[in-house]
């Protein structure tokens, strides 16, 4: 079962605005909107990386420590 969201993409390049998130087990890849910044649920899962992970990754990605169901319903509730 496919889930669109038109505000996510999957992409090599990162357009301006947006930023890259690496998600789940497999480390899927996301782009999503910097003004998502803003929005406490994002936050929160911002909160998590930076407890498991701290400011240092070893692969220099923003590595979000969830599940990708949990991050695509979080995102998807997000304007």
């Amino acid at each position: 079962m496919a889930i669109h969201l038109p505000r996510i993409i999957s992409s090599k390049k990162v357009p301006k605005g947006y930023f890259a998130v690496y998600v789940g087990e497999n480390q899927k890849r996301f782009v999503i909107p910097v003004s998502f910044l803003n929005q406490p649920s994002l936050q929160d899962l911002l909160g998590m990386s930076q407890e498991e992970f701290g400011y240092s990754h070893p692969t220099g990605g923003l590595t979000i420590p969830c599940n990708e169901d949990i991050f695509l319903d979080v995102t998807s509730r997000l304007n």
